[in-house]
Parts: structure tokens; sequence; C-alpha cells
């Protein structure tokens, strides 16, 4: 002790030991802080436990902050600085009612870089998609209305979840187990995304997740509903990470073997919603095969893309081929087709299914999935009388559609080479996760 009184006494070492023990202080308190910021996410469900967390440290490591920072500036090391978090949150808020009176609200899912995704209870629909170009500037790059009443009469499935069965059922029947069964026809002579009342036109059971920021959407779609067979028990996750990642995990079980293809029908925009064309996007699908179809938009065959209109194994503008003389565009008025995906996998068990990117604002959007294929759709039904969130009607081709998914007519090719099974059984969990990556160059 002898030794040390004099180093005690000295003003600069005893500031220097200040110091040091207010390191420890303040080292406790950012530990807290940085393990709070990275593994909570805040809604304003769990603000509340936010705001105990951080009061339950304040006491000790605000006061030893401030003698840390005092002693720093008392030895002229450094001036006074603010550490602030921005969470990430989900917020709620009305969006209209039901002619029942069911009231809908909107779910806006924010993180710490600022991008925000707004997604209704009304058919799990997603509503908006904020994010940044080059600049930092965001705008919103999915397609959809500013009122309920609009999705409830006008909507071209906008941003919805679509089922029981996504895209085309041959003249609306299938057999399963030596019994046929007959869906509504409301595609021409075919039966499309789920029926005159599919998953996109009820309203879904929500919960606000306590670990990640999202949404769980639900609802049991009972056996015989639009003629499926089965009471189908079904749970969609909307996620939106700091990667600036949308995150769409589905799980479904049933009572009884029925068909099922859930996906999402966001349609995308990346030089902002409202702007006139996606022609001026350039678009890349790995896959070497696509689905062609006959005239009504039924599948015919596998067919290979080389050395045709549907090779885009490298960024190709999608304008460039859209209107050549080609039997396929002709049937789809433009592309509506389903390219397979490509077997690599990364080490969640997703393969890269397609990249869009816009050159004059920068963004990309980079799509991963573990489904076997993935629609795109160019918008060609699009025709200038809907008016959509900024007031702005869509033309032609100003939005399309990239659907993970398994191929359309898939439960009257069971079995057959190359085609996915769509059969869910009742012992079995369906699963389908797709990822859309956002960034900017």
């Amino acid at each position: 002790m002898k030794y040390l009184l004099p180093l005690m006494l000295n003003p600069w070492n005893r500031g220097l030991m200040i110091i040091k023990l207010m390191k420890t202080s303040i080292s406790l308190f950012s530990f807290a802080l940085i393990l709070f910021a990275s593994g909570c996410v805040i809604s304003e469900y769990g603000a509340k436990t936010k705001d105990t967390l951080i009061k339950g440290t304040h006491y000790i490591g605000e006061k030893s902050k401030s003698i840390y920072t005092s002693g720093k500036q008392s030895l002229g090391f450094e001036k006074k600085k603010q550490i602030s978090v921005k969470p990430m949150t989900v917020s709620k808020s009305n969006f209209g009612k039901l002619p029942d009176g069911t009231e809908i609200s909107k779910y806006t899912l924010s993180n710490a870089n600022g991008m925000r995704v707004g997604i209704l209870d009304y058919g799990g629909t997603v509503k908006e998609i904020y994010a940044p170009d080059r600049n930092g500037k965001f705008s919103n790059v999915s397609l959809g209305f500013s009122s309920l009443e609009d999705y409830l009469e006008k909507s071209p499935y906008f941003g919805c979840i679509t089922g029981r069965y996504a895209n085309r059922i041959a003249k609306g029947k299938f057999s399963l187990d030596g019994k046929e069964f007959q869906l509504a026809v409301n595609n021409g002579s075919n039966h499309l995304h789920g029926g005159d009342k599919g998953f996109d036109k009820y309203f879904w059971k929500t919960k606000v997740l306590e670990t990640d920021t999202g949404i769980e959407f639900s609802r049991t779609s009972p056996d015989g509903e639009e003629g499926y067979p089965g009471s189908l028990k079904c749970k969609v996750t909307y996620i939106l990470n700091n990667e600036n990642e949308l995150v769409i995990e589905y799980e479904a079980t049933t009572d009884k073997p029925t068909v099922i293809n859930l996906t999402n029908h966001t349609y995308f925009n990346l030089a902002g919603e409202g702007a006139e064309t996606i022609l001026d996007h350039d678009l890349l699908l790995p896959g070497s095969q696509f689905v062609a179809t006959d005239e009504t938009n039924i599948p015919t065959a596998i067919q290979s893309v080389v050395g045709t209109p549907f090779d885009f194994r490298k960024y190709t503008r999608i304008g460039k081929r859209i209107e050549m003389d080609h039997e396929q565009l002709k049937f789809g008025k433009g592309y509506d087709h389903t390219w397979l995906v490509g077997p690599e996998k990364n080490e969640e068990g997703l393969s890269h299914a397609a990249t869009l990117r816009h050159q004059g604002s920068g963004r990309v959007m980079k799509i991963f999935t573990d489904q076997p294929g993935i629609q795109f759709y160019s918008g060609n039904y699009l025709d200038g009388t809907l008016i959509g969130h900024g007031g702005k009607p869509y033309a032609l081709r100003s939005g399309m559609c990239l659907e993970t998914q398994v191929f359309p007519d898939s439960p009257n090719r069971q079995g057959q080479d190359g085609w996915k099974s769509c059969i869910l059984l009742p012992n079995q969990v369906y699963t389908h996760k797709t990822i859309h990556r956002f960034s900017a160059e």
C-alpha cells in the first residue's frame, strides 16, 4: 500500500486509474446494449420489454459512462459522444372494414436501414415495399392500391398469398386416390389461383413475432372449400431483416390427401411503383429449362431455353425479345411461364432462382427459394385502367411477378419425370421458403 499511495496521490496517475475502472463499467454497459440491438426485435407490442431492459442497466451504465467520460475530458482525451440505437419495428394501422364489418389492418415492418414493408391481413397482401436506390432514396417498388375497396373490387392478385393452388389446373379437374375433384373454372377453361374465392380474398389471423421483425398469418381452409379436399391449416410468415431481405415462409397440414401450391403474387417495378414500364429492367434466370404451354397456358412439355427468347441465363433486358414472333410469347401475350430453378443450393438449402435489376435506379432484387420453379409474368394484362398507390395508372407491363412454386397443372402430372409432387398427406407438413434480397449498385 505504501508503494501505491504515491501513485494514487499523483493527479495524472489517479486520472488514468479512474479511466481503467470506468472502462470496465462502460464495457459492461456496451455489451448489454450490443446484445440487445443484435438479438432483439422491437415491435410496438415489445416496447415495454425493451424499456425494462434498458432501465435495468440505466443506473450503473449511465453513471459509469458519465464518470468515465468526465475523466477522459479532464485529461483532454475525448469530447462527449452520444450513443444511439436504431431499432427494428412492427407497427399497426387501420386499413378499413370488410362488408361484414371485419376490421382490416396494415402491419408495417421496418428495419434499421430504413427499409419498410407494409402487409395487410386481408389476403396476407404485400401492399408496399420501400427499398433504397444507389443514392439512398427510398421508393415503393410494389404495385398496389391505397384503399381496401380497390383490393376487394379490382385487384389482379396484387401482393397476395395465392392458393390453395397457385397458377392453373387444366379444366379445373384432378384425380386423387381414384376420386375426381371438380374445382371452379375461372380462367377461360381452367382453374386459376384457388378459384372464385381463393386465399387472397380472406381475412387472416395475425401474430406479431417475438424474436424477429415479422408477422405470422394463419387461417384454416375447410374441407371442400372451392372443391378442394381436406381441412388445410395454413401459416404464412413475413420477416424483414437488417440484410434488407424479405423472407416468406409457408407451412400447412391437412387431415385428408389434397393438393397445394402456395406463393406470393407481388407485382414489382424497381424504378418505383407507378413508373411506366418494366421493359427496361434486366432479368437473370439461371434455369436452363422452362415449362412450355398451350394457348390456354396449360403445360405441354419441359423445354430448353437455348436459342429461344426464354434464355435469361445472362442478364437480358426484358423488352429486348418480348415482341418476337415466337409461339410461346403469343400464347402468353408476353412472358407468363415457369422456369426451372437450378439444383445448386446454398447453406440454407435454397437455390438462386432469379435476379432483377434496374440500371436507372441501381436497385437489385435477388430471389432464393426451395421450390422447383419460378413463374415470370410480365404484366401482360395491365391496361392502364387500375390506379395505384401514388395516383398513377398501371399501364401495360408496368409491373411484373416472379412467383416461386411448383409447376402449373402439377395435380395432373403426378409421377411424370421432372414434375415435383404437389400432394400433401395427413402425416406430412408442407413447407416453402423464399427470400427476396434487396440491394443497390
